[in-house]
């Protein structure tokens, strides 16, 4: 008797069972490499010190101190986080004033959340890129990992440079990149058109706490 391979292939329902989970386990390999890794960072011990370093949006412009994202960040890691915003900074000010804090501190994270002044000027955003890739490698120079802070264009376009994510993945940093954007957007966020209240502060810090727990820094 004659048969055909193929047929007896497509009606045998174990063969069918077996090519459906063949399909799925393609799908899944399919999907996972379409995905970014996601950026590790050493866990941070508990007598560990973060500095929060950028210019009046890490200060806590429009706020009380303990209502800025530093102070709220620091109760929900629990871990000692240093306030060193400084309002109307540039990026260019602020790579000079970096190794200062890195010195007097001796951080084991640098959360890094600057920009803002040169965007708001219409400086250089090339400059703005050289110099907060400066601000990153001269942290991992000296072992300190990174986490990026975006922030968005003010005025119509408020999104953020494209140029946050590019150093993010050039050093392979995690990054928080629309929570800032998403914050500035809404008027109930706001102290004023550039600033967050203390509750838009406080989702800056929560945000900031997930992506040390997501990349394993807590």
């Amino acid at each position: 008797m004659m048969f055909s391979a193929k047929n007896e292939f497509t009606r045998s329902p174990v063969s069918r069972a077996a090519l459906a989970r063949l399909l799925a386990v393609l799908m899944v390999c399919v999907a996972l490499s379409g995905c970014k890794s996601v950026a590790r960072q050493s866990p941070l011990p508990p007598d560990a010190k973060v500095l929060a370093f950028g210019d009046s949006l890490t200060f806590g412009t429009g706020v009380l101190p303990e209502e800025g994202y530093p102070a709220v960040l620091q109760s929900l890691i629990n871990r000692e986080v240093i306030n060193a915003g400084v309002p109307g900074e540039t990026t260019t000010e602020g790579l000079k004033r970096l190794p200062i804090w890195l010195n007097e501190y001796e951080p084991k994270l640098l959360v890094l959340c600057h920009g803002a002044n040169d965007l708001l000027r219409s400086l250089s955003e090339e400059k703005a890129a050289d110099n907060l890739r400066a601000m990153v490698r001269m942290a991992r120079d000296r072992g300190i990992d990174v986490l990026l802070i975006a922030v968005p264009k003010f005025g119509a376009m408020r999104s953020p440079p494209t140029f946050y994510e590019d150093i993010a993945t050039e050093f392979d940093i995690p990054i928080e990149k629309n929570t800032l954007d998403d914050i500035v957007r809404k008027r109930t966020l706001r102290s004023d058109t550039v600033h967050p209240n203390a509750e838009g502060y406080r989702l800056l810090a929560q945000a900031v706490a997930k992506r040390l727990q997501k990349s394993g820094a807590l």
